[in-house]
Formats: C-alpha cells, structure tokens, sequence
C-alpha cells in the first residue's frame, strides 16, 4: 500500500509543483471612469513597481514581477467577463431649489429627466435623496425645509414610477454646505438635493 501511495504521491506533487510555476498574476491599471489620473504600487518581497498610466500592467511569474503596457482590447478579451459582472457605478445628481422653498429652479426641473432616465436603466436601483440649505433662516427652519426639499424629490420619483421602498430621503440643513458662507448668506449652489442612484 506504501509504494502504490507513493506512486500516486510523487506525480501529483510533481504536476503541482508544475502548475505552481506555470500560475501568473496579472495586475492592469484600467482608466478611472471621470478621466482622472491615477496610481497603483504592485509590491512584493524583491520591492515595488509603480503603475501610473491608464493600462499599464505587470505580470507576475514565478517570484519576478515585469512590466507590460496593454491595450483595452486586450483587457477586454483577457479581462472582460469579470468587467461585465461588476456593478454599474453609483452616479449623483445635484438639483436646485429657488430661495426659500421647495420648488426646483427651472433648470434643475429639465436635470431632473436626465435622473429619472438612468434610474429607469438599472436593474436594482436604490436611491438615496439628501436636502440641503443655504444659511439664511434658523437651524430649525433649514433642518425642516430640507427634509421638504428632500421629499418634494422623493415625490417627484414615485410619480416617475421609482418604488417607494427603493428610494431614502433625508434631510441635512445648512450643515454641507457647497459653498462656505456666513450666516444669513443667501447661496443658491447650498440650496439643493444632492441624488446618489447606485
């Protein structure tokens, strides 16, 4: 039984000895969806490589890392169905109200379509609607007007046929603001909805 164990033993360990060295590790930069720069640093026991161009890549073989450029049709055909099975990003929308209620400004009513529209393109959607205000009134009035703002929005996408239960809307006052003002500041970019569909 020893030698027939062995027989079977010493092949295996041979073919994954074999498969260990043939094993490669492959790490590709791909381009930030905003068109920002950005960087990865690839480490390992022998030290560190800098990826910092969109498709920039090292393989990794054996104890011994090299770099490669790729091209986006080589990371789609090496890389694709794994892309293909990542979520779709989270997107935001701002919206605007006019001073002092929870009416949106006109160009912030044709925004609002550009919204309902995606929200209609995801598969699983959640929603999330934060209200904001400007510094002018008390804390009291802002934390209530917009919590109303943020409402008026949710409203707007049930009307728009987006479930209830798929939409959250809370209210922040004057406390994120946009831009920084005083108090008692009318600030049109602080009196808004802020909209996170993921």
């Amino acid at each position: 039984m020893g030698v027939t164990m062995n027989k079977i033993l010493v092949p295996m360990c041979l073919v994954s000895l074999l498969l260990a060295a043939c094993t490669s590790e492959r790490v590709v930069l791909l381009p930030s969806a905003d068109g920002r720069p950005s960087a990865v640093v690839v480490r390992d026991a022998k030290g560190e490589l800098l990826l910092n161009e969109p498709y920039a890549g090292t393989y990794r073989r054996g104890g011994s890392n090299d770099s490669y450029r790729s091209t986006p049709e080589e990371v789609q055909e090496r890389f694709g169905a794994a892309l293909a099975a990542q979520p779709i990003r989270p997107s935001s929308y701002l919206l605007y109200f006019q001073q002092g209620g929870n009416v949106l400004t006109p160009e912030s009513q044709a925004d609002f379509a550009r919204v309902r529209q995606e929200i209609a393109e995801r598969p699983a959607v959640e929603v999330m609607v934060i209200g904001h205000t400007d510094r002018v009134g008390s804390l009291q009035a802002n934390d209530s007007l917009s919590a109303k703002r943020a409402e008026a929005v949710r409203g707007l996408l049930i009307e728009a046929g987006v479930p209830a239960e798929k939409l959250e809307a809370i209210g922040r006052g004057e406390r994120d603001p946009l831009v920084a003002t005083e108090d008692e500041v009318a600030e049109a970019k602080n009196r808004r909805v802020e909209i996170s569909v993921r």
